[in-house]
Order: C-alpha cells, then structure tokens, then sequence
C-alpha cells in the first residue's frame, strides 16, 4: 500500500470510529489550557485534572498568576511530576503573557514559543486545541504509532515526525488527527503491551504485520 493509500484507510476509519476526538485535559480557555499542557509534561491527563481546578481558583487569570511568588505556585502544584521546574516555567510565562501580550495568550506557533515552559510541541497543542490552527503536536504516543503504522518513515525526532504527518493529512483534519494519534497510542497501541488485535487498522499496520509475519 502506498503511503497516500494509507493515510486515506487511516482517516477514513478514525473518521468513522473516533468522530469526536478532543484533548483529555480540563480547561475553559487558552489560558487554562497552557497551563494545564505545561503542567502535563510527563505527567498523566488525570494528575493535571486533579490539580487545576484549585490552581485556578486561585490564579484564575495571566494577571494573578504574574503576581504570585514560585513558591505559591509551587504549593498549588507540587503533587505533578518537576514542580520547582514547573512552578518557575508558569511564572514565566506569566509574567512575558502580560508584558508581552497583554495577558492573552497567542494564537501562533512562532509567538507561544517565546514563553517560558513552552516549547514546539506545547505551543502546537495550544495552536490546534485552542485556536484550531493546523499545527501537529508531537508527543511520545503520536511519535510511537505514527512509526509502527507506517505513516512515517525513518522519523528521528518529533520535528522529523511533525513534517511527515502533515504532508499527509489534509490541513483541516490535522488537529483531530493529532488526537486520533494520541489516543489510540494511549488505549490501544500502548508502548509497552499494544492491543494488537482490538487494533481496527492492524489489516495496514507495519508494526502487526511485521509480528505477525515473524510469529
């Protein structure tokens, strides 16, 4: 099958199988959101959840969380994984949000990697999640089963990955097609143990027929 071929099969299941396909996180705009991304940095979707709602009782804006010292972050967070890191990353980038952008968060790529704790893949799940721009966010599930599917080739790094996949995937479907990736790579093409055979795309998976083929 061609690469072409196999992204068509791809979209055409995910789109019938997985219509609906958004972020995980809880957030009720974009500043919300890029804070609840920074604090996800090897961290679950369900320890993030956990978590916010008190931080942003308490810093429920760019302005109040510039205001606060580390250390008040630092206690809101400290039960994710790399708070002092994290907790100096948010003030960061709090305070360039209000210096620079008035306290509103950005809507491009080039602009959100200028703050603080955000870096491409941040700043492209901002883009597509908040603004609904086509930006294809790279993390480890969408590095992993874009390479056993076959959809990338010989990919080094998430950049390499980034590049490949949009080439493919047609501009307005590449913010539900990051999550497409994201998860099935969660729930069903897992690092360690991938259900395989609960797998509805393992007919044009390289990764299965390659198993299948050796077993």
């Amino acid at each position: 099958m061609i690469l072409k071929d196999k992204f068509k099969f791809v979209i055409e299941y995910f789109e019938e199988n997985m219509p609906v396909a958004e972020s995980e996180l809880n957030f009720d705009n974009p500043y919300q959101l890029i804070v609840a991304v920074i604090l996800s940095a090897q961290c679950t979707d369900k320890r993030v959840n956990m978590t916010t709602p008190a931080f942003f009782e308490r810093f429920p804006d760019a302005e109040s969380l510039s205001l606060a010292t580390i250390d008040e972050i630092y206690t809101l967070i400290k039960s994710i994984s790399y708070p002092n890191n994290k907790a100096k990353n948010l003030s960061g980038m709090a305070k360039k949000l209000v210096s620079d952008f008035d306290g509103v968060v950005p809507d491009n790529v080039e602009e959100l990697q200028t703050l603080p704790g955000v870096g491409r893949k941040t700043a492209n799940v901002v883009a597509s999640v908040a603004f609904n721009k086509p930006a294809m966010a790279v993390d480890t599930h969408v590095f992993r089963v874009s390479a056993r599917i076959g959809l990338t080739k010989n990919a080094k790094n998430p950049l390499e990955t980034e590049r490949q996949l949009v080439k493919y995937f047609p501009e307005n479907l590449i913010p539900k097609a990051h999550h497409w990736l994201i998860l099935h790579g969660r729930y069903v093409c897992k690092a360690r143990k991938p259900d395989c055979d609960k797998c509805g795309i393992n007919n044009i998976c390289e990764y299965f027929l390659t198993k299948v083929k050796n077993s």
